[in-house]
């Protein structure tokens, strides 16, 4: 880790910052009242320390060199993509994650091929299976995933999302509407919104349902919400379908002004 630290230009009293911060370090447990021996820490970083993610990503920030398919990272999530036609694209591909599983070994990494997924998005006829494998060991395809909070599904029905989405809302809004029974319309109104709306409408911009049913269902919490903050069916609330919307034009703008994440899609709206 010192030395990607090192490699990467961070001035060289940071480096030795750094060091001194992770070497040296000793532990020992507490049992009741008594105390164990102490004993030197030799690897790792300090758990809950605020170092220690950004420690994290310095280390594996070098993990996507030689990769020819898209590699995406957010925090320890890692997602390998790319388009497939033939044969050739696949072991492109399956040649990707032999450079992965080379890189876990020898910067003393884990990844859990058991607990990894092959998803494709591609036309319902495509029957042919997954045969990708990581360290030697076949990755179990899926016909859907989540990333980043999203349920991606193979055939891009956005049921799964929705229904998540709906199960996780109802939760706190049960949760809401008990504690605040006795609150203000003002109170409820704002509990609903700091807590609840932000779920329904995380990641908007990537999915928004066509079909009534999940319309619907999406529908329902926010009515609820609304009978029990204001006792009407119709508070001054913009709608689910319109933050959705708008969602998506926040989105569409980025891309078209060049923001950085979205650069891709700008060159392509161009």
């Amino acid at each position: 880790m010192l030395t990607k630290i090192a490699n990467s230009g961070v001035d060289s009293r940071v480096v030795v910052w750094i060091k001194e911060f992770l070497l040296g370090r000793m532990k020992r447990v507490r049992v009741g009242g008594q105390l164990s021996a102490e004993v030197r820490v030799t690897s790792g970083v300090p758990q809950g320390s605020v170092l220690g993610p950004l420690l994290f990503l310095a280390y594996a920030n070098d993990i996507w060199r030689n990769m020819e398919s898209t590699i995406r990272l957010f925090a320890d999530d890692c997602v390998i993509y790319t388009k497939i036609i033939n044969n050739a694209d696949m072991k492109k591909l399956q040649k990707d994650l032999g450079r992965l599983g080379e890189w876990v070994v020898g910067n003393a990494m884990k990844i859990n091929p058991s607990k990894s997924k092959a998803i494709r998005f591609t036309r319902p006829g495509v029957k042919d299976p997954l045969n990708f494998s990581l360290l030697g060991t076949l990755i179990p395809e899926a016909s859907s995933s989540k990333y980043l909070g999203i349920t991606l599904r193979s055939n891009l029905n956005w049921a799964d999302q929705v229904n998540y989405t709906v199960k996780k809302a109802w939760k706190p809004l049960h949760f809401t509407m008990r504690i605040l029974k006795k609150g203000n319309s003002n109170t409820k109104s704002l509990a609903y919104m700091s807590i609840v709306r932000p779920i329904l409408e995380y990641g908007a911009a990537c999915w928004d349902p066509y079909r009534e049913g999940q319309i619907s269902a999406l529908d329902r919490v926010q009515k609820k919400a609304a009978k029990f903050a204001h006792y009407t069916n119709s508070p001054n609330w913009e709608t689910l379908a319109s933050c959705r919307k708008s969602s998506r034009i926040y989105a569409l703008f980025k891309a078209y002004s060049g923001e950085r994440a979205w650069k891709p899609i700008g060159d392509r709206l161009q």
